[in-house]
């Protein structure tokens, strides 16, 4: 065995114990339905310009929003209660301390203008004209400032940064080109006065308080100003005085003053059994997938799940060094990445099997190598496309779309490190031994498989009824669609409102009965806290005041005699802006993902991509619409997850398609080879496919109401994408060839034997 493999097993073990130490010193951040929060509710003060009504409540709500994803609180719920409330829940706040200083800096006014100063002082003096201003200054001493010259919409950006001239944090800010331009001039004209004289300095005024006032520094030129449009405020700020600075900053100026009236510490929504039971689900699931795998790959497969387990461990390392909330949806999706991470090795293990059947004389280690090799081009593009929605999912999105975005990155991400990586070192330490080469039969990789043989005798023609392919596909959208209309969605409390119940009950009560209780009034997919001015906080649809007796009375069973102390309205959390976010985010990502596979390919091959992506989605959302099962952000997640499974079954499809084409003769045919191509390809499809369903089907038989929906969805959504990528996808493409045909990239044929490559060593 070469010591170069010695090298990169023991190199693969320091990035593991790495990944460990990271894992059992670093607390993860958990989100609301793991943990618990605070929670706040806001009350909007009007003016008779800005009135307090249900529009500019639902704008200030916007600001909110765009204010707490810069503090970094990833999934937080905002909303609007009734006409002029604000309910925020932020994940992670666990103490009263906490939850003040949060509630501050969420509920500022947050008006940030710039003003050139005319002259020093008395604290009680008037100020000399009308529009001008007194206020005490940072350095203590009171200036008079004239009229606001740039206000808070005309800065574009703030940041903390730390530059490298100085150990002192500032706070960045970036002008729009109006901003940039009066900067330069007030700066300019400060600049003509001598160092010392007050009208040298700038003042920054936030809130009515001026946070910092510098003196234009000696270098900068009477008339010239301070050009480039940014600036540094400085003001001795630690990193953490930068930062909360930056997210007022950037966060905007609110359109209407917000007042406290309510502030608490909530329960997670979810309760300990449905945590507890949907983690030996995952568990469950992997052991199930981890045994297939085995099964059907033997030694190479033991190693490979051994990689599996490398991924999660990699996958939640990386979870905590970003600082990332972790939400029962995401160990959902990481549960599920842990599935289809197997598929690289799935592509790599079945390209070895041909390469072995070719020339058995070569030896298990050429083969695996090869496969490795040929495997890489399917490996990369299915993840580099995926990595391109989920890029664009965070910086598009916002909320729970930028939350997915981040899950999925590091999913693929991890998974590619483990595959191609780890899986190839303990693979390739595996077929090294001389007993395996001896006994090949035991590596997994001595025979194409079964699936693979009966297919190879068979030769199912599927492009011969490639038109009725099609025409199922279209019957099924036609069905989805009429799905749609006739019943419509079953959309859940984050897109549509609702009301907000606090409850207080006699009895002792715990939350798993309060749930179950909820449950069976009617409304499983309520949402059921603990709180600590009521009992329990329930939030579900708009429902009628006859429904609400029914919970009561469902309360009542356990709890003794129930007091409702609050009702309110609630507005959407996935809201018009959120939902607008997620379909821009879509968009692009869709048009990103088509123009990577129009140059890796051709531009036919992304469109079929595409419009199997969006075939699959309609027919999962379809078939939720006549089962009548709620659309709400756990199922937005899961077609989040169909579009990464649609787009990667079909580029392993189209990969060996285009391989195919490059590599035949003239005289052979597109439909001819992409038949073969697509058939090629079942056995990892059926093998990645059938392991990521022992997964799936654990968490929807074992993993409570909570991951049930979303794992139906998932395994709709990878049945429909399994079979779209074959019947669908690629007559398609058939078709698009006949009218925009791809050139073929002619290809000197090599006669490869066993004694011209040789063995690796």
């Amino acid at each position: 065995m070469s010591r170069g493999v010695w090298i990169r097993f023991i190199l693969v073990l320091g990035l593991l114990a790495g990944c460990a130490a990271l894992a059992l010193n670093v607390k993860p951040n958990l989100g609301l339905d793991l943990e618990g929060g605070a929670q706040f509710v806001f009350e909007a003060e009007g003016t008779e310009e800005v009135p307090a009504n249900a529009e500019n409540v639902d704008k200030t709500l916007r600001v909110l929003r765009g204010r707490v994803d810069a503090l970094g609180v990833a999934e937080p719920t905002l909303v609007r209660q009734g006409e002029n409330r604000i309910l925020v829940e932020l994940p992670g706040v666990a103490s009263d301390a906490e939850a003040q200083e949060a509630e501050e800096t969420i509920g500022q006014t947050a008006k940030l203008t710039i003003h050139e100063v005319l002259s020093t002082t008395q604290p009680d003096a008037e100020p000399s004209k009308k529009d001008n201003l007194v206020l005490p200054s940072d350095q203590g001493d009171t200036l008079e400032v004239g009229p606001a010259v740039i206000q808070g919409d005309e800065i574009t950006g703030a940041s903390a940064v730390q530059r490298e001239t100085s150990v002192e944090w500032v706070t960045a800010i970036d002008f729009n080109g109006k901003g940039g331009d009066t900067w330069a001039d007030i700066t300019g004209t400060a600049a003509c006065n001598p160092t010392g004289d007050p009208k040298r300095r700038i003042a920054i005024v936030l809130d009515g308080e001026v946070i910092t006032s510098p003196e234009v520094q000696d270098g900068i030129g009477c008339e010239v100003g301070i050009r480039g449009g940014s600036t540094d405020i400085t003001g001795n700020f630690t990193s953490k005085d930068a930062k909360d600075l930056a997210a007022l900053i950037e966060g905007g100026s609110l359109p209407l003053e917000l007042t406290a009236i309510s502030d608490r510490l909530v329960g997670p929504t979810l309760g300990a059994a449905a945590i507890d039971a949907s983690i030996e689900a995952g568990i469950i699931g992997l052991i199930l997938t981890g045994l297939f795998i085995v099964v059907v790959y033997r030694l190479v497969g033991a190693m490979a799940t051994i990689a599996l387990g490398s991924y999660a461990l990699l996958a939640y390392a990386m979870l905590l060094g970003l600082g990332s909330t972790l939400t029962l949806p995401g160990l959902a999706g990481f549960v599920l990445a842990i599935g289809m991470a197997i598929d690289a090795n799935v592509l790599v293990f079945e390209r070895a099997r041909e390469e072995y059947a070719a020339y058995p004389s070569a030896g298990l280690r050429r083969a695996l190598a090869v496969g490795f090799n040929k495997a890489w081009s399917a490996i990369i593009d299915s993840n580099v496309t995926t990595l391109l929605a989920a890029g664009l999912l965070f910086f598009l999105g916002s909320g729970p779309i930028k939350g997915f975005g981040v899950t999925l990155s590091i999913g693929v991400i991890a998974s590619m490190v483990s595959a191609l990586i780890i899986a190839r070192v303990l693979c390739d330490l595996a077929v090294a031994n001389k007993p395996i080469n001896e006994r090949p039969a035991i590596s997994g990789l001595s025979n194409v498989g079964r699936v693979r043989t009966w297919l190879d005798e068979t030769a199912p023609d599927i492009m011969k009824n490639r038109a009725r392919w099609l025409a199922v596909s279209a019957v099924a959208l036609v069905i989805a669609v009429a799905g749609i209309v006739i019943n419509g969605l079953n959309l859940g409390v984050e897109f549509t409102g609702g009301r907000q119940l606090d409850y207080q009950v006699s009895n002792t009560m715990t939350i798993d009965q309060a749930r179950a209780a909820v449950s069976d009034a009617g409304f499983p997919n309520a949402v059921v806290q603990t709180a600590e001015t009521a009992n329990f906080t329930v939030r579900v649809d708009d429902i009628s005041n006859e429904e609400e007796q029914r919970i009561e009375d469902a309360l009542a069973v356990d709890g003794g005699e129930v007091d409702k102390i609050d009702d309110q309205r609630i507005s959407a959390s996935l809201g018009e802006q959120l939902r607008n976010n997620a379909l821009i985010a879509f968009g692009v990502a869709f048009l990103a993902q088509l123009l990577y596979l129009a140059i890796r390919f051709k531009w036919t091959f992304g469109v079929a991509a595409v419009l199997a992506m969006a075939h699959d989605v309609v027919l999962v959302v379809g078939i939720f619409a006549w089962l009548e099962k709620p659309i709400d952000g756990i199922f937005l997640a899961a077609a989040m997850t169909i579009v990464g499974l649609s787009v990667n079954d079909t580029v392993v499809v189209f990969d060996r398609v285009r391989e195919r084409w490059f590599g035949s003769s003239p005289d052979e045919e597109f439909n001819a080879l992409a038949n073969k191509a697509a058939v090629e390809t079942v056995p990892r499809t059926v093998n990645t496919g059938l392991g990521s369903m022992f997964i799936l089907g654990a968490l929807a038989v074992l993993g409570g109401d909570s991951l049930r929906d979303f794992s139906i969805a998932l395994l709709i959504g990878l049945i429909v994408g399994t079979y779209s990528s074959v019947f669908t996808a690629t007559p398609m493409l058939t078709y698009f060839q006949e009218k925009w045909p791809m050139g073929r990239v002619k290809k000197e044929k090599v006669v490869r034997t066993p004694e011209d490559s040789g063995a690796v060593v």
